[in-house]
């Protein structure tokens, strides 16, 4: 007899004993001993615990929605203006103000390389305009001599692309990313990318790359309206002050700063909800020109019948945004309102004088470097 022979023998004869052992119990007799269950050399019964590897499965869980947690503050968010967050990447541990020195690196590092490079284009640019200045003299006499097209598509679109300011030329683009973002928000499978890298929160993983990429995510149309409006109501004012290339650098660096202000207040008040949106950067926008224009005349786009000077607009902000950010109202971020406002004021006093003024050997670094790179280019050719 094979070992595989007495198996099935052994297990048929286990089948019988325990349907024996069924009837036994119906008819009261005691049951029998399991035919596999071992004993003792004194006959003594042993217990045998064993891991069922087979058999049925073992029924899932049901996950439940996880509970606010009362160190972290971490809970499902909701507002009108954000995306209702449910479940994000959170440390499992309170956020402390070690974890802002990442963030406070990232700050400044991207608030230096901003200028710098802003800087760096201001003088390619210029390089370029007085190379081309024959060029395009040039092509306008041509066009003068040429037959006008009427009706055509391009050349409207060019005639009213010429038709607005350098400002509002600028932020066409800044405008044009936000509403790109806004669609993004709603394909129903880009939401918890969305929520992870466009919106920031000192309690998620993702801190450092959020502080910028929310400066151009809105979830509410209404949000994104109003920002975009009033960024192109001071387009160009505050081109017209900074120049483009400095306009982009600081309003980049506003988004990021009013960012690292928010950390910070959410970290101290242990408050940590997802913030997004530009009103930061705008904030310092609209410090800058009140700032330097106190005496400009100012309307609310509902009230125009009322008019303030600019001077008393930015004041009434950030008091009402100290007043938010004391009292714990969670309608906005009065923090990053107010750390966007202070630093346009600051820019406008002190900024401009110590960072834009100061490029200059930055850019002549650049022109030598350019210089080297075009005599060694020069030297092979030959």
């Amino acid at each position: 007899m094979t070992f595989s022979t007495w198996r099935l023998q052994r297990a048929a004869a286990c089948v019988l004993l325990s349907m024996a052992a069924g009837e036994g119990l119906a008819s009261g007799n005691a049951p029998s001993r399991r035919c596999d269950e071992p004993r003792g050399e004194a006959g003594e019964r042993f217990t045998l615990y064993t891991q069922q590897r087979h058999g049925f499965r073992k029924v899932p869980q049901k996950t439940e929605a996880r509970k606010p947690d009362k160190e972290t503050g971490s809970k499902t968010y909701r507002s009108s203006l954000s995306p209702p967050v449910k479940e994000t990447v959170f440390y499992t541990s309170s956020p402390s103000l070690k974890h802002l020195v990442k963030p406070f690196f990232f700050t400044i590092g991207f608030t230096g390389c901003a200028f710098g490079s802003a800087a760096i284009w201001q003088y390619e640019y210029l390089k370029s305009r007085v190379q081309n200045y024959f060029d395009e003299a040039r092509a306008d006499w041509l066009d003068k001599l040429r037959p006008q097209k009427h009706g055509d598509f391009r050349k409207q679109v060019n005639k009213w692309w010429n038709s607005l300011s350098e400002g509002q030329r600028t932020v066409t683009g800044i405008i044009a990313a936000n509403v790109f973002v806004f669609c993004l928000w709603k394909i129903p499978s880009l939401q918890r990318t969305m929520v992870t890298y466009f919106t920031s929160n000192p309690a998620s993983k993702n801190i450092c790359s959020p502080m910028l990429l929310s400066t151009f995510s809105h979830f509410s149309f209404f949000h994104m309206a109003a920002n975009m409006y009033v960024l192109w109501t001071f387009s160009s004012s505050i081109v017209s002050l900074l120049g483009r290339e400095q306009f982009v650098a600081v309003y980049l660096s506003a988004g990021v700063i009013s960012s690292f202000v928010s950390y910070v207040s959410k970290v101290t008040a242990r408050r940590f909800e997802p913030s997004l949106g530009a009103s930061g950067a705008i904030m310092t926008v609209l410090a800058a020109v009140c700032t330097k224009m106190p005496e400009a005349k100012l309307a609310i786009i509902f009230l125009p019948m009322f008019t303030f000077t600019a001077g008393n607009a930015i004041k009434a902000i950030i008091a009402m945004d100290a007043a938010g950010l004391v009292l714990g109202w969670k309608f906005f971020d009065h923090a990053a309102h107010l750390g966007g406002s202070l630093f346009g004021i600051w820019y406008i006093m002190y900024g401009h004088e110590l960072i834009w003024k100061n490029r200059e050997p930055l850019v002549k670094a650049w022109h030598e470097m350019r210089s080297r790179s075009r005599g060694k280019g020069g030297g092979e050719s030959r």
